[in-house]
């Protein structure tokens, strides 16, 4: 009898450390999130399940050309978590013009689009504190083309990798 209730009690244990394990890691370190629309297409199609690392940014800093999750801003009047392409940091100056986008004049390698935009950005600076985003479907994304700047510390992770469906798993640097 003792027995029984002994290994009942390393079970419950067990089972409340893994519980709390997972809640911290979900928190703190990586989350699944899916993605519900077509505007990361071709990189990203509707309904691939990524995982998303949220504690590098935080030490190291974000990268142009990383996929990001983050808050929208208000203006976008959304309230789900987006995933875009993060193309401008604060003090960059972006420009779209000819299909093309320019950051600090510079055009950027595009490799992953499979179209060029169909519209045009006017040369402007990303304030301190902003990022400016662009889905990879430019022309069927609702991105910063269309409101504007996000808050750079809404970001609450980059992309990790594609896990589902498994024919499309994918790192991502």
């Amino acid at each position: 009898m003792k027995n029984n209730r002994q290994e009942l009690k390393e079970w419950i244990i067990t089972i409340l450390t893994a519980i709390v394990l997972v809640i911290v890691i979900r928190t703190f370190i990586l989350d699944s999130r899916v993605v519900p629309t077509p505007s990361m297409v071709p990189t990203i199609e509707p309904w691939d399940r990524l995982f998303v690392e949220k504690v590098t940014h935080r030490f190291k800093g974000l990268e142009r050309g990383e996929v990001i999750v983050f808050v929208p801003p208000e203006q976008s009047r959304l309230k789900d978590d987006l995933i875009k392409r993060l193309i401008a940091l604060p003090g960059d100056t972006v420009e779209i013009k000819g299909g093309k986008v320019y950051v600090n004049d510079e055009p950027l390698d595009e490799p992953y689009l499979a179209e060029p935009m169909h519209y045009e950005y006017p040369l402007i600076q990303v304030p301190e504190g902003k990022i400016f985003v662009l889905g990879d479907n430019r022309n069927r994304s609702y991105d910063s083309h269309e409101w504007g700047f996000a808050d750079l510390e809404s970001v609450k992770g980059k992309a990790l990798f594609t896990y589902w469906p498994l024919n499309r798993m994918k790192y991502w640097k």
